[in-house]
């Protein structure tokens, strides 16, 4: 008997790039323990206020004390809108005129904007423009949705630091393929690249020169450790960019300053108001966003910015020496390597572009780790979980992928696990690479 067939996208899905390792590591029947680098997966515990709504949610005062959970405003509670805005706020950004909805975490607020400001979908009318390496998930959601992209790239120099493109280049892209927004992560995923005010401001030019609209990913925008100011599209005004003002739009979540990824609450702000009341009827047929974790971020709301800058600085004051012993320890044992400079966010990307033998693939060597790599400490057996980032390029046909030697580490595990991890992809890359070098020899004898 025939089965009924799946669409021809579901047929061709496969898993993200970032959870691909998670996925097959689950697979293993032997005794390793894995060190999970390839997700962002936050394991600190979350700010105060939020914990004490967290473990009181039946307290006076609280809409879930009788054990009804009902749906909220499609927009989301009032209190969880001015706790986002009162994060915007504390960097010393000004507020007024700005729109705020809740939405189910980060990433669907993307969904709903590659919705409302590219074309129709199966055309290349006003695609994406990306700035590579970028999140790998746009990808899968301007797929979804079929919308297209474009993109400019970035380059990792020896050095460790991604460069931007030269602007007449980002604009030769832009005249090319009129893009309807552009996308920016000023606290970089998956590089730890920071855009400055002066880089915010540029790209800005462009978006009013070619009427797009810009949109700013600010999911890490206190997690900066160049000691720059914090750097945000609603640090870019009229002032700075005549025409900027209208067409800003920033995607805001509880996920990462905030250590709750699970909570999936998010925001999408902008100033433009039609844009706005269009974004909430889009997202009516989602009917709302958890209303517990609306509640517990809610606390957000009523916390001095004096306070809300201690946690950022003890937030980023608990990373920025782990990703500098990481990246220091893991050059002294792989010489040759380049680790992207860590100045803000929680990622480095690992280069081995100089000391991998000719053939090697991220992806393979990611799958090797997770299905049988596996390096003995202390007498138990560790493996190291990144992501390839092969992934996070757009690439044409025969074009060649600079992720293809290009790993993310995400800092995440507890700090005992994160100084192991420079041990064990030293470890684990001698041995991938020393398994491909073999056939080689042997081919050579031969």
């Amino acid at each position: 008997m025939n089965k009924p067939q799946m669409s021809v996208y579901f047929q061709a899905r496969k898993p993200s790039a970032i959870r691909m390792s998670q996925i097959e590591f689950a697979k293993r029947k032997d005794k390793v323990i894995a060190i999970n680098t390839a997700i962002g997966n936050v394991t600190l515990p979350t700010h105060p206020a939020m914990q004490k709504r967290m473990f009181n949610l039946d307290a006076e005062g609280s809409p879930f004390k009788d054990g009804v959970v009902k749906y909220t405003a499609t927009v989301g509670m009032k209190e969880t809108n001015d706790a986002f805005l009162n994060v915007i706020a504390s960097g010393g950004f000004k507020t007024e005129g700005l729109y705020s909805q809740i939405t189910d975490g980060g990433s669907q607020a993307m969904e709903i904007i590659i919705l409302g400001i590219c074309g129709p979908a199966g055309t290349d009318e006003k695609p994406i423009l990306l700035i590579d390496p970028a999140y790998t998930n746009y990808l899968s959601m301007k797929d979804r949705v079929g919308r297209k992209s474009v993109s400019v790239k970035r380059k990792l120099e020896k050095n460790g630091k991604f460069t931007l493109p030269d602007m007449k280049e980002i604009e030769e892209v832009i005249e090319k393929n009129k893009p309807g927004v552009m996308i920016v992560i000023p606290y970089d995923n998956p590089t730890g690249h920071f855009y400055d005010k002066a880089a915010m401001v540029s790209l800005a030019k462009l978006c009013v020169k070619y009427n797009m609209w810009m949109v700013s990913d600010e999911a890490y925008r206190e997690l900066l450790y160049s000691g720059d100011k914090v750097s945000s599209i609603w640090g870019v005004t009229d002032k700075d960019v005549p025409g900027i003002e209208g067409r800003r739009i920033s995607i805001e979540t509880t996920s990462k300053v905030w250590n709750c990824c699970g909570l999936r609450v998010g925001a999408l702000i902008t100033d433009n108001e039609e844009f706005h009341t269009k974004a909430v009827a889009e997202n009516t047929a989602n009917l709302c966003s958890s209303a517990i974790g609306q509640y517990i971020f809610g606390a957000i709301a009523h916390e001095t910015h004096e306070d809300l800058n201690k946690w950022y600085s003890k937030i980023s004051g608990y990373y920025k020496p782990m990703l500098a012993d990481f990246c220091s320890e893991l050059k002294s044992r792989l010489p040759g390597v380049i680790v992207s400079s860590p100045d803000s966010s929680i990622y480095s990307v690992i280069d081995v572009r100089d000391i991998a033998p000719a053939g090697f693939k991220a992806m393979d060597f990611v799958l090797y780790c997770a299905k049988e790599g596996k390096v003995e400490l202390d007498g138990e057996y560790y493996t190291l979980l990144v992501a390839p980032m092969s992934g996070f390029y757009s690439v044409e046909k025969g074009e060649k992928n600079p992720g293809d030697t290009q790993m993310r580490v995400a800092y995440v595990p507890a700090k005992e696990d994160m100084k192991k991890a420079p041990l064990l992809f030293e470890k684990l890359f001698k041995a991938y690479t020393s398994s491909m070098r073999e056939p080689a020899l042997a081919s050579a004898k031969n």
